[in-house]
Parts: structure tokens; C-alpha cells; sequence
């Protein structure tokens, strides 16, 4: 019922009964049943309780706070979905009303019209605006009157969720169209709420394309996931309970420092006690994306998050792959192809730049060409090119991020996984993932030197690529060559764990899809024998290889270059077992039918050559070891050139020969020619450049230069950190080569500090058993030694025996130097008779083994009888006198000209051998 207006005129109508009145009576009457309302004191309308384990991100809150309470502020919270922004909204409402009690705040979901006119009218029903019941009346205009009008107080409004903000541009319809009852033109929706100093504005958005239409750039807020400090303590706080911090910190990781993700599997861990513990949740999350997917689509009712709103952290992403999908299907695509990359270092290059041939297999008629970009989309939101505009649409929606070099992009990994998981919804998994490995093998290289440059910004993107097998056997022939190329640059790299890996899966899906005997499978066969020798594995890369050296021969003779490369690899094999004349014989057999077939100066040729020459090396035979590897020297210089890195191999190899015949100064001109080429050709921080340098630093270790040495490792040590990361194999060989150094300054504090983390580094990389972990056990015994630390010594040094006779065999060389240790060691402690006997069993295992004549066993020969020559005496005189009066394993280059297979060093005090990294031997190439 409308409002009624009545005028009484005439002599009757005055006083207070009406009676006479000269002048004219208005009378007004509201709708039927309407009285005149209380007024309102101020109230809350956020429809949310209090976050009691609220966690307050430093200064993001003040921030929010500071600027949102300022008069006649409009600003913007924009990030991804469950990222918190409407958490600090609603605990900046709280703290609003508890400083300021007379302030209005107005909570308003914005996720639709419908949603956004019912909260303005629940608003209008809580504050009592006049004429709000008029079912004419323009609700938007009574709110927005309310809000100008300055004696109703201060007010602080939250439009949440304006996701798509397109709905508060347009003009309402109502009931009397473009106008409202009064006659009055209606108008966009967001124009309702004025600018005024009685008043401030915060929106939450997940698009900052949409904030944009509303606030100026400066006044938007992004909101970031949490960093690792706040994000372990929402953790704590949610799970109410002592958990081991580290568990938590590694399960916050793998969730991204996501709120959300985190609050969700806080709820999913306390409601499943004791059944479920955090290392259980966080095992079963890193176990597939299967398991990852299960978990995080877990959905529990959260008290401060909208009824809409799903309180799963993948499917509330799901909802902005689907917004984003209708307002722009370009964008969709290009993110569907992000989300198979690795999350970090995205190539601009590999988004724009499709492969010149696509698969057959894959159905790429719905999707958009994609033209280069010149110029940067990271603030121009107008360009026409499309793959600007996509990028500016993903960016906006928080989805990427570009990097620093703005020439490549990131990703949060759990929204690559929502990303895959909605692909997978709609069918069209296979289509990205196949279109993926299409640019992926196109792009990758074969890993040889020259292609590193290429290769390394690539591989994290390839290893992610390993995890996406795919089904249709075009694009599964692609996918397998692809991982054999990165397994072959792996395997050149060092990465010992990647290229195992990677190998093996080769070489299986080869064998899969063409057969035991087809070259390709070999071919991946044979990488997998090197990553098996990479890692240590003897055993099995020997198993492997005399299958592939039997399966060549067989089917293609003697002669053919893949059955030599097959020979060459099994020596190798045999060589890092210490059973040099089963290598000597292969690797004799196949330098002579190379130079008969190949001719002396082909390149592989040289290397069977440099191959033989190292076996030499290893058996103390350095004049043979020498003749060889000045032939290969010269010959690489004529075919190759001074300055290409194989030449500077061979001088490199050389030099390492004369330092083991004490030749220290011609050592030490070759080196110091091998490093400043290597510095000008390959650059200070290339591998080869640093193996340089660490060989120059042994050569001056050799001499006793202890302070030039340790200056050139260290600078060795820092660069490989930064290089190759701190837990790679040649970081850890630099780092046991300065300790070496320390070791012999009797620096033992530092040297064991360093030794101790070498070991325990190799053990979780390598694993226990590794050579390389057991060559860390003994230089950290050995210091342990040189402190007369003697029971710690020897049970690093049983340890270290015992493990390889298992692994190694008793008579390889390795062994028989942990014996020698062993033996040395047990004299330090009293224990003469059983010492004794232990170095009289060395001395004859490597009599037998590597000979009469070889450095190790003169050495224990030696050293048997100057334990023989002090008989009863020996207890009168001082463990530090026994000590350097012993012989080691290798002696002084001055005194013999004799070492064993470790490289030349100074006699320590102990009487043991300490293990440095011997540089750039390997000087196997596989075609």
C-alpha cells in the first residue's frame, strides 16, 4: 500500500483536537501496519565468528588496516582463491568494532547479482532504511542515500569475492525498468557506493583485472601465500597439539603455504587422530597425484568461509579455470600447457614457439595461434597480441607470475595439480600433456657439450615431463627419446640420481615399444650401464654391459663401433673395480681394432687411447700412462685445436700423470695453461674450469703450498655451491679436498667440521654404501687419527672395510686400503699382534692383485718390515713416533716416484692415505 497525503481547510481545525485552524493540515500515513522504527545503534552485518587461531602475517594486517580505515578509502585485497583475503577482511571487521564501537561495518557478498542485491537488502532490513519494504523502491539508492547521509556515523564496508565484477557495471532492471518508481534514472551498480570521508570500501578479489575496474593500481593489496614462519604456525595452532616442527614445516612446503590448503589438512589430520599423524598425511601426499588429489579435494565446513564457497582448495580453483575458461578460452589453453612444466624458470620461448610439426595424435584445431610477443604484458593491459593479453589475464587471476630475467614464468605447484585434475575432468588431459612432451622433445637438445648452455634451463622441465607418461605410443616413442637425451646429459652433468632414473626408464620403455635388440633400446642400455656406474653400482652396470657387449657382438661383429663403445664401457666398469687387467685386456683389444678400422686419428680412436693410458695410471705404470697420453695430446691438438675442452682434457690428464711421478713444475705448467684457457673458452663457473683449478690447487698441495692450495679450493668450493647447489657429487669433492687441505695445516676442527658433513651428505645422496661415502668415512677417520681419537677412528674404519668387501669385493684396491687403515689403526690402539697380521694379509691381496711391482704393495711391504724390524720395543717408543715412522700407502713422489690408483700426496703423520677427487679422468665420450 502506498503513502496517503490528506489536507483538512476550514474554521474547524485548529488546536489540539483539530477544532479552528486558519492554515492547511497535512496528514501522513505509511504503508498499513508500518510504525516508526527504533533506531539502530551500530552494528556488525559480517556474517563470520572470530578466527581465535587467527595468525597475523607481520605487517600485512596493518597494512589492510591502515589503508582500508582510511576516510573515503577504497581498496582491494586480490590473490588466489584460499590465500586468505577474506580472512584479513574479517579480522580487520573485528578489529574495526573493537576500536571504534560507533562504526557501521557492512558485509557484502559479491560473488553474483542476486547474492550482492540480497545483502544489500538484508543491510537495509538490520540498519531500518526507510522505505525499504516499497517493493518499487530502488534498494540500491536507499543504501547508497544512507551511506552519504553523515548522521548516520562512520561505516566500513567489505564487498567479498568480486570475482567477476562485470554485474556491477551494468544497470539494474527492476520493476520499472531503466528508471526507478520516483522517476529517478537508475545506474551501474558499483556507482551506489559514494566516496565519502564518513566511509571506506575493501574488496576481496581474485581477479586484479576486476579490482582494476574499481580501485586505482595503488590501491590494491596483493595478497601472497604465507611465508614459512606464519604458515607453521597456522599449522600449530589449528592442530592444537605438539607435533614435531620439522614434520610440519616439510608438510606447509608441500602445501605451498597455502591457508587454505593448510586449515584443510590441519581438519582432515584431527579428525582422523591417532589413525592419521602429520609424517603419515604428508607421506601419503608426496606419494602420486592420485594421493595429492584425494586429499586436498577433502571438503569439511569452515565456520569463516561462505556458504558458496568450497572449502576445497582444488576445486576453488577449479571455479577460477572455469571463469577464466568462459571469459577468455586462450588463456585457458596456454595455462593448461603451464601446468605440465615445472613450476619455476616457464620459457616464454616454449609458450609461444610451437614445435614446426605437431602429432597427428593431437587435436589442436580449437586452439588459437599463438605469434611472438616482443615486448613485456608485465603493466600494459591493451596490447592486441594474444599471447600478451593471455598472460595479462593469468597474472591478473594470480594464476603465474613472471620472474626476474621477465622472460620466464612460475607457477604454484598445487595449482599446476588443480589445473591437471580439471583438464582430466573435461577430457582433455592427454591433448596438453601430449602437446607438452611435443615441445619439450622438440626443444631439448642431445646433451653433448656444445648444447649444456641449452640443456640446463631445460631439464627441471624434462624431469617434470618424466612424470607424465603418456598413452598414445606416437607420443610415448617421443617421450622415451626425450628422457634418454636428458639421461645422457645427466650422466654428463653428474647428476647421479637423475640419470639412473631416467636411464632406466629408457631403456625399459624402449624395450616396451621396440624390442631387446633394437639399436634405440641399446642405445638406451647402454646410458643405463653408465648411470649404474655413475651411482656405484658395479655389479649391475657389469651385468648389464656383457649383456649388451654379447647382444652387439652377435649381431654385429667385432668391429662395429657400437660393439668397441660396448668393450670400452664394460673396461671402464672393470677398472672401477680395481680389476685392471681385465680392463687392460679389453681396452688393448679395442684401441688396436679402432686404429685397424677407424684409423689412428678418428676421435674415438683417441679415446680408447686415453682409456688404456688411465688403466696404466691406475697400476703405477706411469711411463706407458705417459706415452699414451702425450700421443692423444697431440693428436687432439692437430684435429681439435689447443683450446677445445677434449685437448685441454688430455693436457689436463698429463699433468696428472707427471704429479704422480713428483714432476711438480711440469705438472704445474700445464695445469696453470689448462686453467686460464678454460677460463677464456668455457668461463670461470664451467665444470671443466673448476676441475682445473682443482688440480692446480693439488699440484701446489703436493708441494707443500698449503695457502695457495687452500685459496683456489675454496674458490673452487663457493662456486660449485652456487653453481651446482650444495649437495652435488663435485661440490662434495671440493669439499673434501679443502678439508684435505685443512687436515694437512693440522687445521682438524675445520677439517672435521667440513669431513663430517661430507659423509653424512653423501649418505643421504649417494647412500651408505656408495665409494664415494665410503672415501668420506675414511678421511673423517683419519682425522679422527690425527687427534688420537683412535675408538672413533676404528669404528669408522671397520665400518668402512666391512661395507666394502660387500660392495667392492675383499680384493679390490679400495678395500685393501680400508684394511691398510685398519691395520694402522689398531697399532695406535695396543692391539700389535692383530695389526700385524691384518697388514700381512694387505700385502699379500695386493701382491696378488695388483702385483709385486705395484706402489701399494712396495708399500706394505715396507711397512711390514719396519713392524717386524721393532719386535719387543715397539711399546717403548710413542704413538706419534710409530706414526711417522710408517710408511703409507703412497709415498713421498721425491723418495719413490711411486703412488697407488689415488693421485701422488704428502706423507701424513699417521701413516694413512687421504682421498681426494681425482679431476677429469673419465675421458669416455658415448656417441
Amino acid at each position: 500500500m502506498t503513502s496517503t497525503s490528506v489536507v483538512l481547510s476550514g474554521s474547524t481545525n485548529s488546536g489540539t483536537q483539530v477544532g479552528v485552524n486558519y492554515g492547511s493540515i497535512h496528514l501522513s500515513q505509511g504503508p498499513e501496519g508500518q510504525r516508526s522504527e527504533t533506531p539502530q545503534p551500530p552494528v556488525s552485518t559480517v556474517p563470520f565468528v572470530r578466527d581465535l587461531d587467527f595468525v597475523d602475517r607481520g605487517t600485512l594486517l596493518n597494512q589492510v588496516y591502515d589503508k582500508g580505515t582510511t576516510p573515503g578509502a577504497r581498496i582491494a585485497l586480490v590473490g588466489l582463491g584460499g590465500v586468505g583475503k577474506s580472512q584479513l577482511a574479517i579480522e580487520c571487521s573485528y578489529r574495526i568494532r573493537e576500536e571504534s564501537p560507533k562504526t557501521w561495518v557492512f558485509w557484502i557478498h559479491a560473488g553474483n547479482s542476486a547474492r550482492f542485491e540480497q545483502s544489500c537488502r538484508d543491510i537495509a532490513d538490520r540498519v531500518k532504511i526507510p522505505g525499504r519494504s516499497d517493493s518499487t523502491a530502488n534498494i540500491f539508492k536507499l543504501f547508497h542515500d544512507w551511506l552519504v547521509d553523515e548522521r548516520n556515523g562512520k561505516w566500513f564496508l567489505i564487498l567479498d569475492n568480486v570475482d567477476d565484477s562485470r554485474f556491477l557495471h551494468e544497470v539494474p532492471l527492476g520493476q520499472g525498468g531503466q528508471s526507478d518508481h520516483s522517476g529517478v534514472q537508475r545506474r551501474p551498480l558499483f556507482t551506489y557506493f559514494p566516496i565519502s570521508h564518513n566511509g571506506s570500501i575493501i574488496i576481496t578479489s581474485r581477479s586484479r583485472g576486476a579490482a582494476l575496474s574499481m580501485v586505482e593500481d595503488d590501491d590494491i593489496i596483493t595478497i601472497e601465500p604465507m611465508d614459512p614462519s606464519h604458515a607453521t604456525m597456522l599449522f600449530e595452532k589449528k592442530l592444537g597439539a605438539q607435533i614435531e616442527k620439522e614434520n610440519i614445516i616439510q608438510l606447509a612446503t608441500a602445501l605451498d603455504y597455502m591457508p587454505l590448503a593448510i586449515v584443510q589438512a590441519a581438519n582432515y589430520i584431527k579428525q582422523r587422530r591417532p589413525r592419521v599423524s602429520v609424517p603419515q598425511y604428508l607421506a601419503d601426499f608426496q606419494k602420486s597425484d592420485r594421493k595429492r588429489t584425494r586429499l586436498l579435494e577433502y571438503d569439511v565446513g569452515q565456520l569463516r568461509r561462505d556458504r558458496e564457497a568450497n572449502n576445497s582448495i582444488l576445486i576453488t580453483w577449479q571455479i577460477s579455470f572455469n571463469h577464466i575458461q568462459q571469459i577468455q578460452p586462450t588463456a585457458a589453453d596456454l595455462l593448461s600447457l603451464m601446468s605440465f612444466f615445472d613450476r619455476q624458470g616457464i620459457p616464454e620461448a616454449l609458450l609461444q614457439h610451437q614445435p614446426a610439426e605437431q602429432s597427428d595424435d593431437i587435436n589442436l584445431d580449437d586452439k588459437k595461434e599463438i605469434y611472438d610477443d616482443d615486448e613485456t604484458t608485465e603493466t600494459d593491459s591493451s596490447v592486441d597480441d594474444d599471447f600478451g593479453e593471455n598472460i595479462l589475464m593469468l597474472r591478473n587471476y594470480s594464476m603465474i607470475s613472471i620472474s626476474v630475467d621477465e622472460h620466464t614464468f612460475e607457477m604454484h605447484r598445487l595449482v599446476q595439480l588443480a589445473m591437471r585434475k580439471w583438464l582430466e575432468a573435461y577430457g582433455q588431459l592427454e591433448r596438453w600433456k601430449q602437446q607438452f612432451i611435443e615441445i619439450l622433445d622438440h626443444a631439448f637438445p642431445a646433451g653433448d657439450f656444445e648444447t649444456w648452455a641449452v640443456c640446463q634451463p631445460l631439464f627441471s622441465h624434462v624431469q617434470s615431463a618424466v612424470t607424465q607418461q603418456p598413452s598414445k605410443e606416437a607420443v610415448l616413442q617421443k617421450w622415451a627419446s626425450l628422457v634418454h637425451r636428458a639421461a645422457l646429459f645427466a650422466c654428463k652433468k653428474g647428476y647421479v640420481i637423475e640419470c639412473e632414473k631416467m636411464a632406466v626408464l629408457a631403456m625399459k620403455t624402449r624395450k616396451r615399444l621396440f624390442g631387446l635388440y633394437d639399436e634405440r633400446t641399446l642405445h638406451s642400455s647402454e646410458i643405463a650401464g653408465l648411470a649404474y656406474s655413475l651411482g656405484g653400482r658395479w655389479k649391475d652396470a657389469e651385468t648389464l654391459q656383457l649383456q649388451l657387449m654379447s647382444t652387439h657382438y652377435q649381431g654385429l661383429g667385432i668391429e662395429h663401433p657400437n660393439t668397441l663403445n660396448s668393450m670400452s664401457n664394460l673396461a671402464s666398469t672393470y677398472r672401477h673395480q680395481g680389476r685392471w687387467k681385465e680392463a687392460e685386456e679389453l681396452e688393448v683389444q679395442v684401441l688396436e681394432t679402432r686404429k685397424q678400422v677407424l684409423g689412428l686419428a678418428h676421435s674415438n680412436t683417441i679415446d680408447g687411447m686415453g682409456n688404456l693410458a688411465w688403466t696404466y695410471w691406475n697400476q703405477g705404470r706411469w711411463k706407458e700412462a705417459e706415452d699414451l697420453e702425450v700421443q692423444v695430446l697431440e693428436t687432439r691438438k692437430q684435429m681439435l685445436g689447443p683450446e677445445h675442452p677434449d685437448t685441454l682434457d688430455g693436457m689436463g690428464n698429463l699433468a696428472a700423470t707427471y704429479r704422480n711421478q713428483g714432476r711438480w713444475k711440469e705438472a704445474e705448467e700445464l695445469e696453470v695453461q689448462v686453467l686460464e684457457t678454460r677460463k677464456q673458452v668455457l668461463g670461470l663457473a664451467h665444470s671443466n674450469t673448476l676441475d682445473g683449478m682443482g688440480n692446480l690447487a693439488w699440484t701446489y698441495w703436493n708441494q707443500g703450498r698449503w695457502k695457495e692450495a687452500e685459496d683456489l679450493e675454496v674458490q673452487v668450493l663457493e662456486t660449485r655451491k652456487q653453481v651446482l647447489g650444495p649437495e652435488h657429487p663435485d661440490t662434495l669433492d671440493g669439499m673434501g679436498n679443502l678439508a684435505s687441505t685443512y687436515s694437512n695445516q693440522g687445521r682438524w676442527k675445520e677439517a672435521e667440521e667440513l669431513e663430517v658433513q661430507v659423509l653424512e651428505t653423501r649418505k643421504q645422496v649417494l647412500g651408505p654404501e656408495h665409494p664415494d661415502t665410503l672415501d668420506s668415512m675414511a678421511n673423517l677417520a683419519s682425522t679422527y687419527s690425527n687427534q688420537g681419537r683412535w675408538k672413533e677412528a676404528e669404528e669408522l674404519d671397520v665400518q668402512a672395510l666391512e661395507t666394502s668387501k660387500q660392495v667392492l669385493g675383499p680384493e679390490h684396491p679400495d678395500t685393501l686400503t680400508s684394511m691398510n687403515n685398519v691395520a694402522y689403526t689398531l697399532r695406535s690402539l695396543g692391539q700389535l699382534d692383530t695389526a700385524l697380521q691384518m697388514m700381512t694379509e694387505c700385502a699379500q691381496l695386493r701382491s696378488q692383485t695388483l702385483g709385486p711391482d705395484h706402489p701399494d704393495t712396495i708399500c706394505s711391504t715396507s711397512t711390514l718390515k719396519d713392524w717386524g724390524g721393532i719386535g719387543s720395543s715397539v711399546s717403548t717408543k710413542s704413538s706419534g713416533d710409530l706414526r711417522s715412522g710408517a710408511p703409507t700407502k703412497t709415498q713421498l713422489a721425491e723418495q719413490t716416484h711411486a703412488t697407488s690408483t689415488e693421485p701422488s700426496e704428502r706423507v701424513p703423520e699417521n701413516g694413512r692415505p687421504r682421498r681426494r677427487a681425482v679431476l677429469s679422468r673419465l675421458l669416455f665420450r658415448k656417441k
